[in-house]
């Protein structure tokens, strides 16, 4: 019994620790960009030792690894409910997706982390990774669903899941010095009707 307690308290503490990590982590990140954080300044903040952050992470970069999935996460829980917030056709729901998008990359440093520093440190290929293990390709399910519901014409399915998410992505960074969040809807709105 008394091992038992032990292990749940243990494993309790480990998470605590792993998550103070990743908080301090994402603030100085999404604040100061990769580059100009360091790990010294991570574990103060956290309020651990070294050790531990090395105990839990490889390097800043598995460290920034883990902070960028738990913004892919983020964003894919906010663009399903979005999504599936209001019943209607699969466009409406690529439609409300991109709408949810676009609020969840408001976030402050989200943009920063995800679209800035996430394709330099990681690379595409990795951070295409990420997207699929979080979000279970959503944008790609959308689309499979309109071509086959037979409310956009059959278009070749990879390549235009890269378009519209680098559509995408080219708002949220818009969006984010500046640019009208309702604009670039109305383009994306205009765009998707394109597809019918």
């Amino acid at each position: 019994m008394q091992e038992e307690k032990q292990t749940r308290t243990n494993k309790a503490r480990t998470e605590a620790t792993r998550a103070a990590l990743i908080a301090a982590a994402r603030q100085m990140f999404s604040e100061k960009g990769y580059a100009e954080t360091s790990t010294p300044e991570i574990v103060r903040a956290a309020g651990v030792t070294r050790g531990a952050l090395y105990h839990h992470f490889e390097d800043k970069t598995a460290l920034f690894r883990a902070v960028i999935t738990e913004e892919y996460q983020a964003v894919a829980a906010q663009i399903t409910a979005e999504a599936t917030s209001q019943p209607g056709s699969t466009i409406d729901a690529l439609q409300l997706g991109s709408r949810g998008y676009l609020a969840a990359m408001a976030d402050p440093g989200r943009v920063r982390i995800m679209l800035r520093d996430g394709p330099a440190v990681l690379g595409q290929a990795a951070l295409d990774t990420i997207d699929r293990e979080t979000s279970a390709d959503a944008l790609r399910a959308g689309l499979a669903a309109a071509m086959e519901a037979g409310e956009i014409r059959t278009l070749p399915l990879d390549a235009l899941t890269v378009q519209l998410s680098a559509l995408f992505d080219r708002a949220a960074l818009s969006v984010a010095e500046g640019g009208s969040a309702e604009a670039h809807l109305q383009v994306i709105d205009a765009l998707l009707a394109t597809l019918k």
